[in-house]
């Protein structure tokens, strides 16, 4: 039973394990209640026709039945059954419950990962959302029927049998030795669904990121006149997936028929022996109805667990995923709390670091101070690891080598939310919702009101920006500069609410010398620290400290760097640079 169930939904999720005793105790209350049903069955049965008047020929004895007449009789077996019909309602409110819990857990869990290291490229914003929609849902089969037949399978036939062997032992030996042919057989029919729903599953992701870029890309490729020819592409993935899932369906329906072929000469294995000692008068009819009656609970319960592992296949391969996501963000998350940046200076000790794709260092034993209150820029080549300095510093990443310490704590010892609660973050490509332009700005402070984001936006040089205006998705609508410009008053928003350090990539880019003034005053008024990534010397001259980093590094003869690098998008925090970076002053 333990190799049939996934032990990470186990250990992660605490509503499998409280669902597993709860499933046991269902089916053995249900495995008790099929034994009472067959006693008081194989007797009622019984009594009709062995019962004999004097002449031989007088029909049976109502007194007979068992619990004094046919009424009575009848009345507790309607309720053994009701009993039945509750146990398993039961059983299949618990499981949904459990199944809601475990799908709940594992959503925050993954969105959690994913606000641990949003940078992460390995997972596509389409695989994401398919596994966090209907791939999640899937469980729904897993937890609603495989599971609960499966607590069936572990309970019923072990008291069914042993109630066998107490009436019969040798029909209880044809039982103990046809019954873990099944199980054989149901492991060799999974092994090759698994194969099947894992490719199934692949493929339905590829069409789930298929449309995915095509949505994102067709204004592109409406301006190009290419729409109409992605149809094609997307007509060959949706044959793929169909063509995979009727496969899967083929599979599903021979292993059925395979293990319902194998229960059923099971069961005639025992049924045709007791039989002939029943006509050889070597058998009394009640011994042989009661474990006529039972034999095929014992199989039941088994071969529907092989029914039903088709149905669970799905969620354990999104399953599966999910927990590649989770682990993939790297271990638990601290606890200490954060330090304030205005009362302990942020120290990077010979950090160094590379990306989880690259073969080439982003950043090699960089080594920076950042004090309370001071305005320090990193300067350097494209590519030299400045925004990998910023992504380390948000938490984004792990350093590969070295530590970055806030004060005397070490960053990745820190609650990472209280720590970016201290923070103030502008990227290379700022993130935009659907909404007004006070909206976004209001994502720094959603408390404050119009007079603060109107002067969040005058401080930015976004005092021509009307708050009011709609922005469309990504800021299609908008200029570069005023996404800039909404960025920066976002950011001021927040220092004034109370975060101390402002973390800026190019926050000056796209906008013209008047405007890069306005903004550089507004960061000095904020009274903040700020770690500010730029090329703009006027951003320069204006910082307390220049940090230059190096020159990229160039990949070895014969190394292709393939892999090495990502878009440095602030859409996903972070992506991978060549090059090695060294600490100087200026």
């Amino acid at each position: 039973m333990a190799g049939a169930i996934d032990h990470r939904l186990l250990t992660r999720a605490r509503a499998t394990r409280t669902y597993l005793v709860a499933g046991v105790a269902v089916g053995t209350a249900t495995a008790l209640l099929v034994v009472s049903q067959a006693w008081i069955l194989s007797r009622m049965i019984a009594r009709v026709f062995d019962s004999r008047g004097p002449d031989g020929t007088q029909p049976g004895s109502v007194d007979a039945m068992p619990f004094g007449g046919l009424w009575a009789a009848l009345g507790v077996l309607t309720a053994i059954i009701a009993g039945r019909a509750l146990l398993a309602w039961l059983n299949s409110w618990l499981a949904h419950r459990s199944a809601a819990a475990v799908k709940s857990q594992l959503r925050a869990d993954i969105m959690a990962a994913r606000l641990r290291a949003p940078g992460r490229t390995d997972t596509s914003t389409g695989s994401l959302i398919a596994l966090l929609t209907h791939g999640l849902d899937n469980l729904d089969g897993y937890f609603s029927r495989y599971l609960p037949q499966l607590a069936l399978a572990f309970t019923v036939p072990l008291i069914v049998g042993v109630a066998i062997f107490a009436t019969h032992v040798p029909s209880a030996l044809i039982v103990a030795v046809s019954l873990p042919l099944i199980p054989v057989f149901m492991v060799l029919i999974g092994l090759a669904t698994k194969v099947k729903m894992a490719k199934s599953w692949r493929t339905q992701r590829r069409l789930a990121n298929h449309f995915g870029d095509l949505v994102a890309g067709l204004p592109t490729l409406q301006a190009f006149g290419r729409a109409k020819n992605q149809t094609i592409g997307l007509g060959i993935s949706e044959q793929k997936h169909r063509s995979e899932t009727m496969s899967t369906l083929r599979v599903t329906f021979l292993s059925g028929a395979t293990l319902e072929l194998l229960a059923t000469y099971s069961v005639a294995l025992v049924a045709v022996p007791v039989g002939l000692l029943i006509v050889d008068g070597q058998m009394d009819l009640v011994t042989g109805m009661f474990v006529l009656i039972l034999v095929p609970e014992v199989y039941l319960p088994v071969r529907q667990v092989g029914v039903h592992y088709h149905d669970s296949v799905d969620g354990i391969a999104a399953a599966d995923d999910a927990f590649a996501v989770i682990e993939a963000a790297g271990g638990k998350p601290g606890t200490l709390p954060a330090p304030s940046p205005a009362e302990a200076p942020v120290v990077f000790d010979r950090v160094s670091f590379t990306y989880p794709e690259g073969k080439v260092p982003a950043l090699v034993d960089f080594s920076a101070e950042v004090r309370p209150g001071e305005v320090v820029a990193l300067a350097g080549p494209s590519g030299c690891g400045k925004s990998t300095v910023l992504a380390l510093l948000m938490g984004f990443w792990a350093p590969s080598t070295g530590d970055i310490r806030v004060g005397d704590r070490l960053l990745f010892e820190l609650d990472i939310t209280s720590w970016r609660e201290q923070l103030a973050y502008v990227a290379q490509e700022p993130g935009l919702v659907s909404g007004t332009i006070a909206d976004n700005v209001r994502l720094g402070n959603p408390s404050a009101g119009a007079d603060a984001v109107a002067d969040a936006l005058r401080r930015a040089g976004g005092e021509a920006l009307d708050p009011e205006r709609e922005v469309a998705d990504a800021g299609e609508n908008l200029s570069a500069g005023e996404i800039r410009r909404i960025a920066m008053a976002r950011a001021l928003l927040r220092i004034d609410a109370g975060a101390k350090l402002l973390v800026l990539d190019e926050p000056t880019a796209g906008l013209d010398g008047d405007t890069e003034a306005h903004v550089l005053e507004g960061v000095r008024r904020s009274g903040a620290g700020a770690l500010v990534v730029t090329h703009r010397p006027a951003v320069l001259a204006a910082a307390d400290r220049v940090i230059e980093l190096s020159a990229p590094v160039v990949p070895a003869a014969g190394d292709t760097g393939a892999g090495d690098q990502a878009p440095d998008s602030e859409g996903d925090q972070v992506a991978a640079l060549h090059g090695a970076g060294q600490e100087g002053e200026r």
